[in-house]
């Protein structure tokens, strides 16, 4: 019996759909029965990290601990969560799970040339907070984030994408996108799990790293399946 991928979603739930749906169009298979088994906890009602990050909000980590025993529980044997601003509480959830859980931040990172100097979109909390930080400077990866009104620009565009528009204001990401390369940046991380969403509905075709794809291959890998080239 194959191993089981638990992904711990709802935040939002597009995201989730979007490493569903990557993670089974990226497995080698020549029928249904060779795909590999999946658990979905989509869960919109984990308090936002960003409120209580920021506003003292109710605090996600029992809701995001909850979630993923209960996928463990489940049977699975991995989780995954295509959430990155929710990684901020991923060493807080691991001690409660016997099971591997990825961390998509760190698996992202491991997955860009040091060479480079990278331009990091993400959540305002994702950013503020350095979820990304630590680990490009373990690898020595040079990188600058915008702030102010690009930042805002970005952060349009992810709740865009989390209430369900397509009206997203292609020209403001452009601005941000030029800005940044005008600072010498020439590979651009998805920080958040919105983007790519955002980035494939508005054509945008720079040189950037999606960090769902990366996750999706790592789920399939560990799940001992081969991943379509």
């Amino acid at each position: 019996m194959g191993k089981i991928i638990g992904i711990l979603g709802g935040m939002g739930p597009l995201a989730t759909v979007d490493l569903f749906q990557k993670i089974v169009l990226q497995t080698e298979v020549d029928f249904d029965e060779g795909h590999i088994h999946i658990v979905i906890d989509n869960n919109p009602q984990i308090p936002s990290r960003i409120d209580y990050i920021f506003n003292s909000g109710e605090s996600p980590l029992n809701q995001l601990i909850k979630s993923a025993v209960k996928l463990e529980m489940m049977g699975a044997d991995v989780i995954v969560m295509p959430c990155i601003t929710a990684h901020y509480f991923y060493k807080d959830i691991v001690p409660f799970l016997n099971i591997t859980f990825i961390n998509m931040v760190e698996e992202t990172v491991r997955e860009i040339n040091g060479e480079c100097k990278v331009g990091l979109l993400s959540s305002e909390g994702t950013s503020k907070m350095g979820i990304f930080d630590d680990f490009l400077k373990k690898y020595n990866i040079d990188f600058i984030k915008p702030d102010g009104k690009m930042q805002r620009y970005i952060t349009d565009i992810i709740y865009d994408v989390k209430k369900g528009r397509e009206n997203y204001n292609r020209e403001n990401l452009l601005k941000v996108l030029e800005h940044m390369k005008c600072e010498g940046v020439d590979l651009f991380v998805l920080g958040c799990t919105e983007l790519p969403i955002a980035f494939r509905h508005m054509g945008i075709h720079e040189v950037y790293v999606n960090p769902t794809e990366i996750l999706a291959r790592r789920a399939i890998e560990f799940a001992g399946k081969k991943v379509v080239r």
